[in-house]
């Protein structure tokens, strides 16, 4: 699949954070004693090990910052496959911008790509059922709309962004608040009309509790598969229901078959496997 990449404005300012973590107080010094001030430079972005692309727009944005005049032309789409060995951006431009800009590019394009990989693993897994893959907030800190995008891109949806633009009732504010019930109650209290209210339940004796409160989802948190299958004849279509807790490669395909609605799996991005991708000069 393919997609529109974020927003300019909304990606610049991770990348000038993380290159000034880079260059620190004088700059790549390595590039000012080995490399003249004007050399030029042709180089491909290359994938060493097969995977989806998510996140090209990194390359042109954070050349840029070192190098306006730098040109970067896409040889790949995020949302592809690419296959082991392909160039997926070639850069031209000064040698020391883009060899200073090297290191920061591929951090982010690798995380990137590895999450979308990692997700479209999922998704394959649960093909032919009705269950969804998403996300979760378990995202690296000033990365969030990065990463959930990548998920995006390996064909996952997204859970919710954050803590303003859903409720989510979990088990800490279940014990604050006294039971489900009343949770779920005071949730549906203060929401507004387009605000969602999502119920953590931990047993069939809580699911029952949340759905008298008439939530807009239920998730099932860390149920035994006979549990899952269970709760979806209960709920039986009338709201979305979510399975969440401990989900891997090798367990979700038996939870997708339950007939759950939406499988939540925090790994795509706490737990990914960086795609391995180099940037290798063009001779001539």
């Amino acid at each position: 699949m393919t997609l529109d990449p974020l927003p300019d404005l909304l990606v610049q300012p991770i990348i000038r954070t993380a290159l000034a973590e880079d260059l620190g107080r004088a700059g790549d010094i390595t590039g000012q004693a080995c490399v003249p001030a004007d050399a030029r430079l042709t180089a491909d972005f290359v994938a060493r090990r097969g995977g989806v692309v998510a996140g090209l727009a990194c390359i042109r944005l954070t050349l840029a910052e070192i190098d306006p005049t730098a040109t970067v032309e896409a040889l790949s789409a995020d949302g592809l496959v690419a296959p082991a060995g392909s160039a997926l951006a070639r850069v031209s431009g000064n040698a020391r911008a883009i060899l200073t800009a090297e290191r920061t590019a591929l951090n982010l394009l690798g995380r990137l790509c590895g999450i979308a990989t990692l997700t479209q693993d999922y998704v394959d897994a649960v093909a032919g059922t009705k269950a969804r893959i998403t996300d979760t907030r378990k995202t690296t800190p000033g990365l969030r709309a990065l990463e959930k995008y990548a998920v995006r891109c390996g064909g996952g949806v997204n859970h919710r962004f954050g803590l303003d633009d859903a409720i989510l009732i979990k088990d800490n504010h279940v014990a604050a608040c006294g039971s489900v019930g009343e949770a779920v109650r005071r949730a549906k209290a203060f929401a507004g009309h387009l605000v969602k209210v999502e119920v953590e339940v931990d047993s069939l004796n809580q699911l029952q509790e949340a759905l008298a409160g008439d939530p807009d989802v239920i998730m099932l948190d860390n149920f035994e598969l006979a549990d899952m299958r269970e709760a979806v004849r209960i709920v039986d279509g009338r709201l979305p229901l979510e399975a969440s807790g401990g989900v891997t490669l090798e367990t979700v395909r038996e939870i997708a078959e339950t007939g759950v609605d939406v499988i939540s799996v925090g790994a795509l991005t706490h737990s990914v496997r960086v795609l391995d991708i180099g940037l290798d000069a063009v001779e001539g």
